[in-house]
């Protein structure tokens, strides 16, 4: 198996610039990606299936690996939601699959969402890790637009092993990721 594109520029480009940017006195400090996760939510699955069976389809074209589908913790009358009635799915990402998805994502799905001026700088965690949602499945090219049912958003969380919100924001700047101006947001 070959080694991935992003996981190679990480490593020859992207953690020695970040030595130099840091001042890390050993290469081991250097923050890494841990895991992708991809979570959908689908409450109206619980009326219709159809609906949990084409976002699992979709989501295992997208990153190549069968989602997990997430059962309801507790009810909720008001949605009609029972406790333990299935309500969405999500895939975690790991090695060589993370690395691929996150390329796949910032070189080809990201350009092809509409009217985008740059993802949020404001969604970093104190753990440093980065969170955010798309409103449509359709921007990944895997995606047969003629046979999708329903348009859904999935949310997407950026697992980093750096300690600061600075380190983690410069580590995905560094891999390309498109952020926004300051003041485009």
């Amino acid at each position: 198996m070959t080694t991935p594109r992003l996981l190679e520029r990480y490593r020859k480009e992207i953690a020695p610039e970040m030595v130099n940017i840091f001042k890390y006195k050993n290469l081991m400090e250097v923050p890494k990606l841990s895991k992708i996760v991809i979570n959908i939510g689908l409450g109206e699955a619980t009326q219709d299936m159809k609906f949990l069976d084409a976002a699992v389809s979709e989501l295992a074209m997208i990153t190549g690996q069968r989602p997990v589908i997430t059962k309801a913790k507790k009810a909720i009358a008001s949605f009609k939601i029972r406790r333990g009635s299935a309500v969405g799915c999500k895939v975690t990402l790991r090695r060589a699959r993370m690395y691929e998805f996150l390329d796949r994502m910032i070189a080809v799905a990201i350009p092809r969402i509409r009217d985008f001026r740059g993802l949020p700088t404001t969604s970093f965690d104190q753990g440093g890790n980065y969170a955010f949602g798309l409103n449509e499945q359709l921007i990944f090219p895997e995606i047969d637009v003629d046979k999708v049912a329903k348009v859904h958003g999935m949310d997407i969380i950026i697992c980093t092993t750096a300690k600061t919100r600075d380190e983690a924001f410069e580590l995905l700047r560094l891999m390309g990721m498109p952020f926004a101006k300051k003041g485009d947001r």
